[in-house]
C-alpha cells in the first residue's frame, strides 16, 4: 500500500513539474468528451436495414459494428503551448451508449485553441501485450495472433460486397509493416476555457462514411474485407483528416 501511495505521489509531482516547465498552472479541471456516430451526417443506427446508407461509390450498406480507439490527447493553449494529458486511452463503441461519454481528467486550467489525438493505440501500449480497462482483449479489439490492437472496426453488409453473405469486414490496425496509426487535429472555433469550478464538454462526431472516400474511393465489389495489411492503410489514409468533427458544447 505504501509503495502504491509513493508511486501515485511521484506521478502527481512529475505531472506538476511538466506543466510548470511549460508555463502552465497546475490547477486542473474536467473535460467531458461526448461522441456521436454518424453516416453521411445522419445518426448511425446499427443493424438498421431501412437506413439506406451509401458510400461515395454509391454502394449501399448497413452497419452492425462500429468501434474505434482514440489516445494520447494533446491540447494546445492560446499561447501555443502543447499539453499532453497523461494516460488518455478511450474505446468508443456504437453498441455501448456508456462509451459515448468519456471523462478527461487532469486538464490544466487555462485557454485552449486546438485538440489533437491518435486514432488508434500508440506503439508503447500496442506492443505492450494484453492490458486492462478499455485495452482489455475482452473488448474484441486485440489480435492475439498478431499481438496488436485493432484501431478501428466496421462490420456490416452490402449487396455490392463480393464476400460470403455480402458481408463487410474492415479491421484497421498495424504499425510495423503497414502503419495505420494516424493523428487527428482540429482547432476550436473559439477558445476553450478550463476552470476548476465548472466542467467543459467537447462534442466529437465520427462519420463512418469517411472510411470509404477521400484519397481512396472504396468499391465494395473490389474491397469488402481487410484484417490489417495494405488495404487497411487505404482506409486509414481516408479517415486521417476528416473522420471527426469537433465542437465545444455549452
Amino acid at each position: 500500500m505504501k509503495r502504491i501511495i509513493l508511486v501515485s505521489v511521484a506521478v502527481w509531482l512529475l505531472a506538476g513539474d511538466i506543466y510548470a516547465s511549460a508555463g502552465i498552472k497546475a490547477d486542473t479541471g474536467k473535460v467531458y468528451l461526448n461522441f456521436k456516430n454518424e453516416v453521411n451526417g445522419t445518426p448511425l443506427k446499427l443493424n438498421d436495414t431501412t437506413a439506406h446508407y451509401s458510400n461515395a461509390n454509391h454502394d449501399h450498406f448497413t452497419v452492425s459494428t462500429f468501434k474505434y480507439y482514440i489516445s494520447n490527447i494533446t491540447l494546445t493553449t492560446t499561447d501555443n503551448k502543447e499539453v499532453t494529458i497523461p494516460n488518455t486511452y478511450y474505446l468508443v463503441n456504437a453498441a455501448d451508449s456508456s462509451s459515448l461519454k468519456q471523462e478527461l481528467k487532469g486538464v490544466p486550467t487555462g485557454k485552449y485553441k486546438a485538440i489533437s489525438f491518435l486514432i488508434g493505440v500508440d506503439s508503447t501500449r500496442n506492443f505492450g501485450g494484453a492490458q486492462s480497462g478499455c485495452l482489455d482483449p475482452a473488448n474484441g479489439m486485440f489480435w492475439t495472433w498478431n499481438s496488436g490492437y485493432i484501431f478501428l472496426m466496421l462490420e456490416g453488409n452490402s449487396p455490392q460486397s463480393a464476400a460470403k453473405f455480402h458481408k463487410l469486414t474492415f479491421h484497421v490496425g498495424g504499425i510495423k509493416r503497414q502503419n495505420t496509426l494516424r493523428t487527428f487535429s482540429q482547432s476550436f472555433k473559439k477558445p476553450m476555457l478550463i476552470t476548476v469550478h465548472k466542467p467543459t464538454s467537447i462534442g466529437i462526431k465520427a462519420d463512418a462514411a469517411v472510411l470509404f472516400k477521400g484519397k481512396n474511393l472504396i468499391d465494395f465489389s473490389k474491397l469488402s474485407y481487410t484484417m490489417g495489411g495494405p488495404n487497411a492503410v487505404l482506409l486509414a489514409d481516408n479517415y486521417s483528416d476528416s473522420l471527426f468533427t469537433i465542437e465545444l458544447l455549452k
